[in-house]
């Protein structure tokens, strides 16, 4: 949705959750009054499902040689299409690699990279499950704050997603 010269995101919640949700909306005339180091920048990886980037690097040590070598310039990493499965045992939530992680846009389907590319059908998983995995994740992934989906998500998802999330921060 545009606005003017205004970027817009539209973003759904689930009935029954905070309306309390805020997002800072640059124009393009501010943004472009901003230098390329003013401006934050995420970095976000996909790992296999062995939790390791496809060139087989940990992702722990992938993220280390990133901030290793830029100074910690990225403001966060994020980890995008992968199912929760395919990393959720690698996670070491006390390490700095871990709360540097502050984003997931994952898949709705638990197959590799190879069975999704092969695949004549789309995966969508389940809806509530990925939504409980998300939420299972939580307590490794304390500085995550922003979810979304990847392959084979939808709104349904998203809502599913949104909803674990909001329940496990009010327990």
């Amino acid at each position: 949705m545009w606005a003017s010269s205004r970027i817009v995101w539209a973003v759904s919640r689930p009935s029954g959750t905070p309306a309390n949700l805020s997002a800072t909306v640059l124009t393009p005339t501010r943004l472009a009054t901003k230098s390329a180091s003013e401006i934050k920048k995420s970095i976000s990886f996909t790992v296999e499902t062995d939790g390791r980037l496809p060139s087989g690097q940990p992702l722990g040590e992938a993220i280390a040689q990133v901030d290793d070598a830029t100074g910690g310039a990225p403001a966060y990493f994020m980890i995008n299409c992968a199912h929760p499965t395919h990393f959720a045992g690698v996670l070491e939530p006390e390490a700095a690699w871990a709360k540097r992680i502050h984003g997931l846009r994952l898949n709705a389907s638990s197959r590799s990279h190879a069975e999704l590319e092969e695949a004549e059908e789309l995966d969508e998983g389940n809806p509530e499950e990925l939504g409980a995995q998300y939420r299972a994740l939580r307590d490794a992934l304390a500085a995550v704050s922003v979810l979304g989906g990847c392959c084979g998500t939808d709104h349904r998802h998203v809502a599913a997603i949104c909803s674990a999330w909001l329940a496990a921060a009010a327990a």
